[in-house]
C-alpha cells in the first residue's frame, strides 16, 4: 500500500518543530501539534528558562529570539534552598527567561509551508511488516483522521505513544511535575523580590524544585514520585513558608510528566523507521531536567540522517546519538553532589562557585 507521507512528525515542540524545519523539500511532511495561539490551546508545563546549552544549540543556526518572546525579570543567579540542612547558596547563571507557549508557537512559525500540519493529537501509531505506518489522529475540535507514512517521527515527549508502541516493556523513571501560578500582587513577603530558585527537600521529593518571576507572576513547581505527588507538593509549599515563601491562592495550576533517565540505556532511538526525538527518546538531563538543548540537537542530527540518506538511517542516527548518551552519563555522575543529602550539604558549605548578595538595607 501506498503511503500518504514520507513522515509524519508526531509532536511540535522545540524538537519536532525543528526537524520539521530542517528536513529536506524532497520529502512529503505531516506536523501533529495541538498547539494553536487560542486562548484554551495545550501548552507545556515548563518553568520557561532557557539554558545556556539551549541558547547555544539555536546560535549554531544562527536564530536570534525575538523581543516578545522574553518575559520581565531577566535575573542572573539561581537561589539554592537545601531545606533539611537550612543552607541557602546563590549561584550565577546565565538562563533566558521567556514565555514557553510564545516560544512554541515561535518555533513553530519557522517551518515551511511545505510541511502540513495537523492541529490536534496523535491517539494511536501502528504498523504491519511490509505496510506503512497507520497514525490515528483526533482534531482539536473533536473530529478524526487517519494517516499512513513511511517513516514516523516520535517528538511527543514523556508520554509519547511512538516509544510506548516501539518499546512497551521499555520503562523510564518518571515523575509528576505540578506547577502553580501565583500573582506576585497578592504574595507578600519575599515575593516582592523577583527572583530564581532551586529547591532541595528530601522530605518530599528525590527531585528538585523551581521557582522563578515572570511577567508579575510568581511561578512555584516540582518533580514529584507519582504517588502522592499533590500532597508531597502543598507540604513542600508549607515548609518553603518557614524560610520565607507567601504563596496566596494560586491563579491556576498545571501538571505533566517528566522523565528522568537513571542510565544512558534508557535512550532508545527508534528501530523499523520509526525515530525519537527529545524527551520521547529520553533525552532530558537527569540532574537539572532541562530539555530543550537535546531536543534542538537530536532534532538536527535525525534531519542530517535522514537528508543524507546514507545507509540504515535507524543505524546511522543512533550512532551519532552517542555523544548525547555520554552527555546524559556526564550529567548522571553530577546528581550525588546535588540530591544526596550528605554530599550537597558539603558542597554548599564550602561556598564553592557560589556568590555573595550585597543587600540594600535602605
Amino acid at each position: 500500500m501506498s503511503a500518504d507521507l514520507d513522515i509524519a512528525i508526531i509532536g511540535g515542540g522545540p524538537a519536532g518543530a525543528t526537524l520539521a524545519r530542517l528536513l529536506d523539500k524532497r520529502f512529503r511532511v505531516l506536523l501533529i501539534d495541538g498547539k494553536t495561539d487560542s486562548a484554551n490551546s495545550f501548552k507545556k508545563v515548563c518553568g520557561g528558562l532557557l539554558s545556556p546549552d539551549a541558547q547555544k544549540a539555536f546560535a549554531e543556526f544562527d536564530l536570534t529570539l525575538p523581543k516578545d518572546i522574553l518575559v520581565d525579570p531577566q535575573i542572573f543567579s539561581v537561589r539554592t534552598i537545601d531545606l533539611k540542612s537550612g543552607l541557602e547558596r546563590h549561584y550565577q547563571r546565565f538562563y533566558m527567561n521567556l514565555d514557553r507557549h510564545r516560544f512554541d508557537l515561535w518555533l513553530e512559525s519557522l517551518v515551511p509551508e511545505r510541511v502540513k500540519r495537523f492541529y490536534g493529537k496523535c491517539v494511536s501509531v501502528s504498523h504491519e511488516a511490509g505496510e506503512p505506518y497507520k497514525i490515528v489522529c483526533k482534531e482539536n475540535d473533536g473530529g478524526e483522521q487517519v494517516f499512513t507514512a513511511d517513516m514516523v517521527v516520535g517528538a511527543d515527549g514523556a508520554g509519547s505513544r511512538v516509544r510506548k508502541f516501539l518499546y512497551p516493556r521499555c520503562k523510564i523513571r518518571r515523575y509528576t511535575a505540578i506547577q502553580q501560578w501565583f500573582s506576585e500582587e497578592n504574595s507578600g513577603g519575599e515575593m516582592s523580590d523577583p527572583f530564581y530558585s532551586c529547591v532541595f527537600d528530601p522530605e518530599t521529593s528525590d527531585c528538585c524544585s523551581w521557582s522563578v518571576s515572570k511577567d508579575r507572576y510568581f511561578i512555584f513547581g516540582g518533580a514529584f514520585a507519582s504517588e502522592h505527588c499533590r500532597e508531597n507538593f502543598e507540604r513542600q509549599k508549607s515548609r518553603l513558608e518557614r524560610v520565607g515563601f507567601r504563596f496566596g491562592e494560586p491563579v491556576k495550576t498545571e501538571a505533566c510528566i517528566v522523565l528522568r533517565p537513571k542510565s544512558p540505556f534508557d535512550i532508545h532511538t527508534g528501530k523499523d523507521g520509526a525515530f525519537l526525538i527529545g524527551e520521547a527518546a529520553g533525552l532530558i538531563s537527569p540532574s537539572s531536567l532541562e530539555g530543550i538543548s537535546f531536543a534542538v540537537n537530536s532534532a538536527r542530527l535525525l534531519a542530517d540522517t535522514l537528508n543524507r540518506g546514507e545507509g540504515d538511517p535507524n543505524r546511522v542516527y543512533g550512532r551519532r546519538i552517542v555523544p548525547m548518551r555520554i552527555k546524559i552519563l556526564t550529567k548522571l555522575i553530577k546528581c550525588p553532589f546535588m540530591y544526596q543529602p550528605t554530599l550537597r550539604r558539603l558542597v554548599m558549605k564550602s561556598g564553592i562557585s557560589s556568590i555573595k548578595i550585597h543587600k540594600n538595607d535602605k
